[in-house]
C-alpha cells in the first residue's frame, strides 16, 4: 500500500480480528462525502450488514451514526418529554412547591450517581443503564399524576430521587457515546445530530400541553391527558434502548473501535475514576462550568416562564425556547467542526463566543427581570395579577428573549461537551469526563431547587446565575487555552486500560502504522 494511501486512509484495510474467515469486507465509507475510502473487514452478522437506500450508503447497524441517532431517540423519548413537562414550570402544576421538592431529591441523587455514573457504564454497557435510565422518566410523570387527585407526597419524593438515580445513568451513557464514538472531526456534528433530534422531543412534547389547553387563558394545572400521553412516550423510549448494541460491538467506518477496558471490574472502574483526574488534573477546573450548565434551568422555568404566563402561552414558549435550542446546536455542531481552523483555535474562538453571548443575553434579561418580583406574580400576595398571554401586549420583548435564553443553553452545552470531548478520543475516560459533568451540574440544580423552595427572590436566583456563568468562563480558560490540543493519539487514550492498539486500529490504519 503506497504512503498517500496510508495517509489518506483511501488503502485496503486489514482485519483486525486474525480469523478472517469470520468477517466480511465492507467499503470503508468517508459518511461525510459518501464515497467509499477503501475496505474494513468487519464480523459476520446483522449488525455489520452494509445497505443502500436510493444509492446512499447506510451505515451498518452497529456503527456510531446509527446508535447515536437511537440513542437521541431514546432522549428524545424520555428526557425530551421531561423537559417539555418541566418547561412548563412546577412540573405542569399551578403550585411550584411540590416540583420544587421533587426535583430537590431528583438532583440530589443525580449528583451521586452521575458523578460515578462512569463507573456504571464501563462495568454494565450502555444499553443496560440506558434502558434502566428512561424507567425512572415514566414513574416521576406518574407521581405527577397522582398527587392531582390524592396526597402521595413520599411517593413524589421517592419517584424524584429514582429519576435522579435513572437519569445520572442514561445521562452518562449518552455522553459516552456522542463524545467517544465519532471521529475527532465530526465530534460537533454528533453533538448537533443529537441535540436536535433529543431537543424535538421537547418541541412535540410542549405541544401536547399546547394543544390541550388551548383555552386556558390561566395559569392552572395542565390536564390529565397531559401526564398519560408524556407517560406512555417515555415508557416507549425506555424499551427502545434495549435495541441498543453496547460499546465493545461499535466499529468506525474506518475499521477503528472504540477504547475501552477488556475486562473492567467494580474495582478497575472505581480506580479509573482516580485515574481520569491524573490523567488531566486540569479538567478539574471546568467543574465550575458543569455547575453552572443546569443551575440556570430553574430561574427560567419557574420565575419566568412558570411564573409570568398563562399556560398555553407557557406551552408556545416551550416550544419555542427548545427549538431555538436545535437551530443553536445545529449551527454551532458543525462550527466547531471545521478544519479550516485548527482544533486549538476554534477551542479559545468557542470561548470568547460564550462569553459575549453570555454578556449580550443576561444582560437583556436582566431588563426583563427588574420588572417584576416573586410577590407581584404570586396570586396570593397579588389577586389582581394577570399572567401574560400571547395576544397580551408587549408579549413580543419577552417571547424573544425565552427564544434567545433557548439558543444559550445550546450553545452553554455543546461547548462543554466538546470540550470534553476535544481532552479524549477514550470510551473509559470519556465516561468518567461525563459522569463528572452530570454529577456536578445536578449538585448545582438539586441546590438551585432548593433555593427555590424556599423563595429566593427572582432577582437573588437571576444575579447568581449571570455570575456564575460569566465566572466559570475565566475559571476554564486555561484549560481551553493551554491543554486542548490539535489531536489525541490512540497511545494517549489507551493509558489506564488494557487494550492495545491491536484491540482498537486494524492493520494499516495511519496511526498505527506510524507507531
Amino acid at each position: 500500500m503506497s504512503e498517500k494511501e496510508i495517509s489518506e486512509g483511501t488503502g485496503p484495510v486489514a482485519p483486525s480480528s486474525p480469523n478472517a474467515l469470520s468477517e466480511k469486507d465492507h467499503p470503508a465509507v468517508n459518511y461525510n462525502e459518501e464515497e467509499p475510502t477503501g475496505v474494513v473487514h468487519t464480523p459476520q452478522g446483522w449488525k455489520y450488514r452494509q445497505r443502500k437506500i436510493f444509492g446512499l450508503n447506510i451505515p451498518w447497524y452497529a456503527s456510531p451514526r446509527i446508535q447515536l441517532g437511537m440513542v437521541a431517540f431514546v432522549c428524545f423519548l424520555c428526557p425530551g418529554m421531561f423537559n417539555a413537562l418541566g418547561g412548563m414550570g412546577g412540573g405542569g402544576k399551578a403550585d411550584h412547591t411540590l416540583a420544587d421538592n421533587m426535583n430537590t431529591a431528583l438532583y440530589s441523587t443525580f449528583a451521586v450517581f452521575g458523578f460515578f455514573g462512569g463507573t456504571f457504564v464501563n462495568k454494565l454497557g450502555v444499553k443496560l443503564t440506558l434502558a434502566f435510565g428512561g424507567i425512572g422518566y415514566c414513574i416521576y410523570a406518574i407521581s405527577l399524576l397522582a398527587s392531582i387527585h390524592a396526597y402521595v407526597g413520599p411517593f413524589n419524593i421517592i419517584a424524584g430521587a429514582l429519576l435522579g438515580i435513572c437519569a445520572g445513568l442514561l445521562w452518562t451513557a449518552q455522553g459516552t457515546i456522542m463524545i467517544s464514538y465519532p471521529h475527532e472531526n465530526q465530534k460537533g456534528r454528533y453533538f448537533a445530530w443529537f441535540w436536535a433530534i433529543f431537543n424535538m422531543g421537547a418541541v412535540i412534547g410542549s405541544l401536547i400541553p399546547l394543544g390541550l389547553n388551548m383555552n386556558v387563558k390561566t395559569n392552572v394545572t395542565v390536564t390529565d391527558g397531559t401526564y398519560i400521553a408524556f407517560i406512555i412516550l417515555m415508557f416507549a423510549g425506555a424499551c427502545l434502548a434495549l435495541f441498543l448494541c453496547n460499546a465493545s460491538d461499535v466499529i468506525r467506518s474506518d475499521g477503528s473501535r472504540v477504547v475501552l477496558m477488556k475486562n473492567p471490574t467494580w474495582q478497575s472502574e472505581l480506580v479509573g475514576l482516580w485515574e481520569t483526574i491524573r490523567f488531566e488534573p486540569y479538567v478539574v477546573l471546568l467543574f465550575p462550568m458543569f455547575w453552572a450548565s443546569n443551575w440556570f434551568y430553574t430561574y427560567q422555568q419557574n420565575a419566568i416562564n412558570g411564573s409570568y404566563f398563562d399556560v398555553r402561552t407557557k406551552a408556545l414558549n416551550n416550544c419555542l425556547y427548545y427549538l431555538a435550542q436545535i437551530f443553536a446546536a445545529i449551527i454551532l455542531g458543525f462550527i466547531l467542526d471545521l478544519e479550516i481552523w485548527r482544533r486549538s483555535v476554534r477551542a479559545k474562538g468557542a470561548w470568547v463566543m460564550l462569553m459575549v453571548t453570555t454578556m449580550a443575553i443576561w444582560g437583556g434579561g436582566y431588563a426583563f427581570a427588574k420588572k417584576y418580583t416573586r410577590e407581584d406574580v404570586d396570586p396570593l400576595l397579588n389577586p389582581d395579577f394577570v399572567a401574560m398571554d400571547w395576544q397580551t401586549p408587549g408579549y413580543v420583548g419577552p417571547m424573544f428573549l425565552y427564544i434567545f435564553y433557548g439558543f444559550y443553553d445550546a450553545l452553554w452545552q455543546a461547548t462543554v461537551y466538546w470540550f470534553m470531548g476535544a481532552l479524549s478520543n477514550s470510551g473509559r475516560r470519556s465516561a468518567n469526563y461525563v459522569g463528572f459533568y452530570k454529577g456536578i451540574q445536578s449538585a448545582g440544580a438539586a441546590v438551585m431547587w432548593s433555593l427555590d423552595s424556599k423563595k429566593t427572590s427572582f432577582m437573588a436566583e437571576f444575579a447568581s446565575n449571570w455570575v456564575l456563568l460569566a465566572g466559570s468562563l475565566v475559571v476554564a480558560a486555561p484549560v481551553i487555552f493551554f491543554k486542548i490540543k490539535d489531536h489525541v493519539t490512540v497511545e494517549e487514550d489507551l493509558v489506564g486500560t488494557d487494550e492495545t492498539l491491536a484491540d482498537v486500529l486494524p492493520a494499516g490504519h495511519p496511526e498505527k502504522t506510524i507507531a
